[in-house]
């Protein structure tokens, strides 16, 4: 067991859990994110960058990239200030797009490719965007919704060889390039923007106060809105990672992509810390565990952030595979609950700790944090990172803290939390107080070290995969559902902390529930990983006094139904 770390008079009392020689505080530069972009191009040379499929991108050529796409957005007339939509699996053109964007000035907005037509629209309208880039396969759902479509072939990004092979007339060739592949006529593509000239090095450069990226959560509204975070937003938390991880090397990580990069968690993870990291990133589109362990034989992974599913996984497939991950040593798990039993396997294969976090988009996202060190505490969300602050307050009355150990609502202040929501001013003054206070909506109760401990939510979010569902959005699209009298979309827990989507239905007079058709309708306006597992029918759903679904009576009847 580690010794506690030495706490100064001036530092918040949960540091000395902290592991020994991570500081209270970053020194945050008054620089934009795009200068430690180009400067971990410059000291990063002919290292590797990226690696997809094999084929590896250097620092330098990374950096060369992005200056010529940026060069070629700029003809397209993509001006400071303006927003440009990637839609885009983790691939090699989301990093050079994500920074292209950037060193302009401009504003990136991120979109699951998997998104429907109507949900990028709905988001496309909010934000405005004129250009997106966007995977090929996806390019067709943004026709009509933006006026420029720059369509990404994620095949010109892998090995020569793999490319040929692909190519085979082969029917499971054929299918695995279909993955991969779909004209998307009328589109600009990539490789004409990459061919541009390099945009000349006296362009004005943005402000570390400019917004970067407008990023859509469903959050601690239960809305689909906008966080805006700054370039000083982005970099603090890369830094505070860094800082969390104070014995991951500059330029000898091999950080494993496994999570999207349009997710707030993966796009820190991977486009702003494994980048100040001068990481060998390796990028999958998709999770898929046999890939991962056949990169691991020959690349192992240093750095492997994920989710508590994709851990189990990885580690029972690793056993049986008998394949050597004890090369990870920086594992950090976010978005639902880490239990015990998945920190025991993991570790039993792994080569370090496994540790929660806590974060949401409005912090772009990281938190708190479990140390790196014997003072973790598995169960709880952790002890805030360097230069951020928490309070744990009445949610009815967020001026009065509660005692400690008392449930409330949790607080949060640094320099990585939001500016509020685009186009949201009243959503923004519900989300922050006076001083710069983050309400997260999330109920906590903290000890007398200063770990949290998620204990209920405010807000009415379903988590599920990772992903933030909001039951609203799912509810609008099943009320236009045939024989659909009414409905409430609930989270059901599941023993691994994760929760399914299940939709509570009040059937019209005369329509039999049909799971099936339900499920075939929601598909065709939402991403799957929203549409409910499960379709329970109900008489009535319980409601208020002013005929507010309650939610919370809705889950439990579900529950109990579904047990029964």
């Amino acid at each position: 067991a580690g010794q506690n770390r030495r706490v100064s008079a001036n530092e918040p009392s949960w540091t000395k859990n902290y592991q020994p020689g991570v500081p209270a505080e970053i020194d945050l530069p008054d620089e934009p994110l795009t200068a430690m972009f180009e400067r971990s191009c410059h000291l990063g040379g002919r290292g590797t960058a990226l690696e997809f499929f094999g084929a590896r991108t250097s620092y330098a050529r990374l950096g060369d990239q992005v200056a010529r796409v940026a060069e070629g957005l700029r003809k397209l007339g993509v001006h400071p200030g303006d927003r440009v939509a990637l839609v885009l699996p983790n691939c090699p053109q989301h990093v050079v797009a994500f920074y292209a964007v950037l060193r302009l000035g401009a504003i990136v907005v991120e979109h699951n490719p998997l998104y429907t037509a109507a949900e990028l629209g709905r988001m496309v309208a909010d934000h405005g965007a004129r250009v997106a880039i966007a995977w090929d396969a996806a390019a067709a759902k943004l026709d009509g919704l933006v006026e420029t479509v720059v369509a990404v072939n994620l095949l010109d990004a892998m090995p020569r060889l793999k490319r040929a092979a692909l190519a085979l007339p082969l029917p499971a060739l054929k299918k695995a390039r279909a993955k991969l592949h779909a004209p998307a006529p009328g589109s600009l593509t990539w490789a004409k923007l990459v061919s541009s000239r390099r945009l000349k090095a006296s362009h004005p450069r943005p402000r570390p106060a400019d917004l970067a990226v407008v990023q859509y959560t469903s959050g601690t509204t239960g809305a689909f809105r906008g966080a805006m975070l700054t370039h000083r937003n982005l970099y603090a938390n890369a830094l505070q990672g860094a800082a969390w991880m104070k014995d991951a090397v500059d330029g000898r990580e091999t950080i494993y992509a496994v999570l999207p990069m349009f997710h707030a968690f993966g796009m820190t993870l991977y486009l702003t810390f494994g980048i100040l990291k001068r990481g060998h990133l390796v990028l999958f589109p998709t999770f898929d565990v046999d890939m991962v362990l056949d990169v691991a034989r020959r690349r192992p992974p240093t750095v492997y952030c994920a989710v508590p599913p994709i851990y189990e996984r990885t580690a029972r497939r690793a056993r049986q595979r008998k394949i050597d991950l004890t090369s990870a040593k920086f594992c950090i798990s976010g978005a639902m609950r880490l239990s015990d039993p998945v920190v025991e396997l993991w570790e039993s294969v792994s080569g370090g700790f496994l540790v929660e976090g806590y974060g949401l988009t409005e912090a772009s996202p990281v938190a708190l944090g479990n140390p790196f060190w014997p003072t973790r505490r598995t169960g709880t969300i952790g002890v805030p990172f360097p230069s951020t602050l928490m309070r744990v307050v009445d949610p009815e009355d967020p001026t009065r803290e509660v005692s400690q150990g008392e449930p409330g609502e949790l607080l949060l202040h640094g320099p990585q939390v939001f500016s509020g929501y685009w186009n949201d001013p009243d959503a923004s003054a519900a989300a922050l107080l006076p001083g710069g206070w983050l309400r997260t909506g999330d109920i906590v109760t903290v000890d007398a070290d200063g770990f949290a401990t998620v204990v209920d939510r405010l807000k009415e979010i379903i988590v599920t995969n990772g992903f933030n569902v909001s039951p609203s959005e799912v509810e609008e699209v099943l009320a236009g559902a045939p024989g659909v009298s009414a409905c409430a979309v609930v989270g059901i827990p599941k023993p691994n902390g994760d929760e399914r989507v299940v939709a509570a239905i009040v059937p019209e007079p005369g329509h039999p529930l049909d799971p099936d058709a339900l499920r075939s309708f929601c598909h065709e306006s939402l991403a799957g990983y929203k549409v409910p597992r499960r379709f329970v029918e109900v008489d009535e759903l319980p409601t208020s006094m002013l005929g507010k679904v309650l939610r919370r009576q809705v889950r439990d009847q579900v529950a109990e139904r579904l047990a029964a």
